[in-house]
């Protein structure tokens, strides 16, 4: 008994000094999650000897050059190696690597390219780390289903040009990182699919143009950086598709403050989050001043109906960016890729403030004798109200009149967001949440025929009085004449 157990300790220390041993020389080795540890050691490739079950592998601050199949073993959780002089990964690499969560190929300046196979597979990665590599393009699946991705670093390559629909697979993404390139514009597709993004940083980019539609996904971004570019202008339609913005920087870029900036202007003094300043750099006039300050008095040169439309085109979109469908048409485009020759925009019909319906009026005529016709339902919601109706409206004052007018007004002059709850400022600026309200009801009262009925037998009693009067005085009048 005695002799079986030392035997078994003994085998037991034979194992502990056989995974010590293959661990690679110059490497520490852990258990318990199995890690393998051999950063800044100058190896020039990946070393021998590293453990086939190893989950956790740090490489970071070497000097190897490629990455071939074979290197690592597919139980690999997370894999580190950033800062080395990778200058070629073999497609394969990472085939198999079911259970991959995070791998940091950052700061390997001359990787410059990757196959756009490099990454297929990698189902459970949430974090992946491609900053700095010297990458001027990315294949156009390159993230093809790394449904499960939430942080992706871009951040510092020479990318030029992004391919629409090259996120369209990452909906989990959370955070983007795409400052420090060399983008120069930002089409309709471009973000498609990313509606779960929260932080998009562009900022140190060389953007010039930025389509209308560009954040038309983006429904939950609540951080966007777009300073230290080349923008002259940005639509207020771009930012009104991003109803959970909080944070927006718009500073260091070369602002025309004339009748294109309308529309930001606009938005601007509507926005309620955190922005840093628009400083205009043209009109002469303007240079220097903060467009988010300027009056209305500014834009002395455009038209009144040219200010109206645009408010009203990105007031309407508000409400277009929250219907369910899947994306919007694309407009077309001429010459997609080239800011000099801006495809022509083709805006969502334009959106006036709805007025009060003609029952609205009549109801208050109706006060005064006239007949009432019941309101009607509001196109697209259900009325589901269930007080009682008002009775008695003949003994209604002027003063219930106004005030039911005045409810009335408010009830079809507000905006209405997301299946019946709208927003209303108050006069001190703040900002009340109504919802299901329903239209007040009309008084209920008879036909009009029926009226005029009871209104002639209300005159036909003194008709009669009247007639016989006339009668008995017409003989006197006729001998006085005569006379």
């Amino acid at each position: 008994m005695f002799k079986g157990g030392c035997r078994l300790e003994f085998l037991l220390v034979l194992c502990g000094l056989e995974l010590s041993w293959s661990c690679p020389h110059h490497c520490i080795c852990y258990t318990a999650p199995s890690t393998v540890s051999c950063q800044a050691h100058n190896f020039l490739s990946v070393p021998e000897g590293i453990p086939p079950h190893s989950e956790r592998i740090f490489l970071q601050n070497n000097k190897i050059h490629r990455l071939l199949q074979g290197h690592f073993s597919p139980t690999t959780v997370t894999l580190w190696i950033y800062s080395n002089n990778i200058t070629y990964i073999e497609p394969s690499t990472f085939h198999g690597f079911a259970q991959l969560e995070e791998l940091d190929l950052g700061d390997n300046r001359h990787l410059r390219s990757l196959a756009a196979d490099t990454f297929h597979g990698l189902g459970r990665l949430h974090a992946l780390h491609l900053y700095r590599c010297g990458l001027s393009a990315l294949p156009s699946n390159i993230f093809q289903g790394l449904r499960n991705l939430q942080y992706l670093y871009l951040q510092d390559n020479h990318l030029e040009f992004l391919q629409d629909d090259i996120f369209v697979d990452l909906h989990n993404l959370s955070h983007l990182f795409l400052h420090g390139n060399r983008l120069w514009s930002l089409h309709q597709n471009t973000f498609r699919g990313l509606g779960a993004l929260d932080r998009l940083l562009l900022h140190h980019n060389q953007l010039q143009w930025v389509d209308r539609l560009a954040f038309h996904d983006l429904r939950r971004l609540t951080t966007l950086y777009l300073f230290n570019n080349s923008l002259t202008e940005l639509s207020g339609d771009c930012l009104a598709l991003l109803p959970a913005l909080e944070y927006l920087r718009l500073n260091d870029n070369p602002w025309e403050c004339d009748c294109k900036a309308l529309s930001l202007w606009d938005w601007l003094k509507r926005f309620r989050g955190s922005t840093s300043s628009v400083g205009c750099q043209a009109p002469a006039e303007l240079a220097g001043k903060d467009l988010k300050q300027l009056r209305k008095e500014d834009f002395p040169n455009c038209s009144g109906s040219e200010s109206l439309h645009q408010s009203k085109t990105w007031a309407g979109t508000d409400k277009v960016s929250l219907k369910k469908e899947p994306h919007p048409v694309p407009p077309p485009h001429s010459h997609p890729h080239s800011p000099h020759h801006e495809a022509p925009y083709y805006p969502s019909p334009p959106s006036p403030l709805p007025h009060p319906p003609p029952s609205i009026s009549g109801e208050a005529q109706g006060s005064e004798g006239q007949p009432g016709v019941a309101p009607p339902q509001r196109p697209g919601r259900a009325r589901n109200c269930t007080r009682q109706r008002v009775r008695g409206g003949k003994g209604k004052g002027q003063n219930e009149v106004h005030t039911l007018k005045e409810m009335a007004d408010k009830e079809y002059s507000l905006p209405d967001f997301e299946g019946g709850k709208y927003d209303h400022t108050s006069p001190d600026g703040t900002i009340t949440r109504r919802k299901h309200k329903c239209p007040p009801r009309t008084t209920v009262r008879p036909p009009s025929g029926v009226q005029q009925a009871t209104n002639r037998a209300m005159f036909s009693q003194p008709l009669v009085h009247l007639s016989t009067i006339l009668g008995a005085l017409l003989p006197v009048t006729i001998v006085h004449i005569l006379r």
